[in-house]
């Protein structure tokens, strides 16, 4: 039998939990270049390695980060690359002022003059700083392109100025106090 002070508790932490959880799904990041599980345009796809795009950063806008957030970083990955489970690295940047709300289409130039002052631009997989677009091998099937804004609890990551994406993703990984995603796919027959 249930006694009343243990079906009180249970529902305390139940209500715990859902308010988490609804705090959690109000930060939401979404691109009107983008949509959320939807084929990426060919303006952003990489323009190399056999594909032709424009290799322009798509538009991201952003809301609903915890009040905490003293900053943000963002990181674009293929989980699907071929390269032995580690995936491939699109896009990182670290130091995104709290008060930074998007980026406009076009942010991610390799030389960071697109960027809001003090965001630094982490060189990706394609061994350059900013943004690289898919460019997945013909034949595979679409790959996916998470697109993850973290809210931090720092203003700035603490990473050396030549990192990687993956040193970039582990120190926003261990300071984030929030995560808004979403995921496009890319694919090419020829």
């Amino acid at each position: 039998m249930i006694r009343n002070a243990d079906f009180l508790l249970a529902f305390a932490f139940v209500a715990t939990l859902s308010t988490a959880g609804a705090a959690q799904a109000q930060f939401k990041l979404t691109s009107p270049d983008i949509k959320p599980g939807g084929a990426i345009p060919d303006e952003q796809v990489f323009n190399g390695f056999g594909c032709s795009g424009k290799n322009i950063s798509p538009a991201l806008k952003w809301s609903g980060a915890p009040k905490e957030t003293k900053g943000f970083a963002l990181l674009v990955h293929d989980p699907d690359a071929p390269t032995g489970g580690a995936g491939w690295w699109h896009w990182a940047l670290i130091n995104i002022p709290a008060a930074t709300t998007e980026l406009p289409k076009g942010a991610g130039k390799s030389d960071g003059s697109a960027l809001p002052a003090g965001v630094s631009s982490i060189a990706t997989d394609f061994g350059t700083p900013g943004y690289g677009g898919p460019c997945p091998p013909v034949g595979d099937k679409p790959h996916r392109y998470n697109f993850t804004l973290y809210a931090l609890k720092v203003d700035k990551l603490d990473v050396p100025k030549d990192a990687r994406a993956s040193l970039a993703g582990f120190m926003a990984n261990a300071n984030a106090i929030g995560k808004a995603t979403f995921t496009g796919k890319y694919g090419r027959s020829k």
